[in-house]
């Protein structure tokens, strides 16, 4: 197991844990507080907006399960980055958004992150959230943290009364996602990650395809397969003899088409992926995970750092 930290800040930290900790490949979140220039500060102090330190989460988690790029997909979704004074009713500095890098390859991926949804057009209002290299990041007071599970009837009603949630689905709903996913996406895109088609056999981007590096999924961007488990089946489309981590996929039973079989879904996006079947290499546990190209989007083992996931180059050593 790596380890990585990210620091964020969102308003109000009590609801700002929660976002993250039951995701795959997260190992603690802790409330606290950054960015201020007093050591120590207590809540008491943070609140009066003397100490120049905003509330913050702090991430412990793994990169090979679930990749920063990833985190700062769920931070978006998280805060209105479009406000400069606060978040929600709660106003002041201590509640700005910020986003706080360990490293150049973090700022890189939060950089790019913020352009692409700038570029989305799923805010009409300018993102100010900024970012800024990580400082002393102080824990918060015993009784901050996991508040939302050591009060929830309170944690629930502050958080929705606060206008967090009103907001975070105005945003982020299933129609508007589906508008930007079919600008984003090709029509052959859309027709098999959201209405579970399939691509023509032998006239796909990846059946025969053989460079190395990782298949990433074209929706979320989460990473599914390597090139290291791909084989030639025959049968037209790229095959696998298993996903990179088990918890990136999820597999339902499929009777569509009179048929009974496995169905393979991207964890992350819920997109149609393709099918598994027991007909694979036996030396391998004898599966074949049938997947759209139209599914995937390749990252060559030479641009993987640049993506955000340098932390699978050692499996091309």
């Amino acid at each position: 197991m790596s380890q990585e930290l990210a620091t964020f800040a969102g308003g109000c930290f009590w609801c700002m844990v929660s976002p993250f900790d039951e995701l795959p490949g997260i190992i603690k979140v802790v409330s606290g507080y950054t960015g201020g220039h007093k050591e120590n500060p207590t809540y008491k102090e943070v609140c009066s907006e003397t100490t120049g330190h905003k509330e913050a989460v702090q991430i412990t988690f793994d990169p090979a399960i679930f990749p920063y790029k990833r985190l700062l997909e769920q931070y978006w979704a998280s805060v209105d980055p479009t406000d400069a004074g606060g978040q929600f009713f709660d106003r002041g500095e201590s509640y700005g958004t910020a986003i706080y890098y360990h490293g150049e390859e973090q700022r890189v991926a939060a950089e790019a992150s913020k352009k692409a949804l700038e570029e989305s057009g799923r805010f009409t209002k300018t993102i100010v959230t900024p970012i800024l290299p990580a400082v002393t990041f102080y824990p918060a007071e015993d009784y901050h943290q996991d508040y939302h599970k050591k009060n929830t009837s309170h944690y629930k009603s502050y958080r929705q009364g606060s206008g967090r949630d009103r907001f975070i689905e105005s945003h982020w709903n299933s129609e508007k996602d589906k508008e930007l996913l079919k600008k984003k996406l090709t029509r052959i895109q859309y027709e098999v990650t959201q209405n579970n088609g399939t691509e023509p056999a032998f006239h796909n981007e990846f059946w025969d395809h053989k460079q190395a590096g990782v298949y990433v999924d074209i929706v979320s961007g989460a990473p599914l397969f390597t090139s290291l488990d791909k084989f030639d089946s025959g049968c037209g489309w790229p095959s696998f003899t298993k996903p990179m981590i088990p918890e990136t996929v999820e597999e339902k039973v499929d009777r569509t088409h009179g048929m009974k079989r496995v169905e393979v879904r991207s964890a992350d996006s819920d997109s149609h992926l393709g099918h598994v079947f027991n007909d694979g290499p036996a030396q391998t546990g004898g599966l074949r995970y049938c997947i759209n190209s139209a599914a995937l989007r390749f990252v060559p083992k030479e641009e993987l750092d640049k993506e955000g996931l340098g932390s699978y180059l050692p499996l091309f050593n």
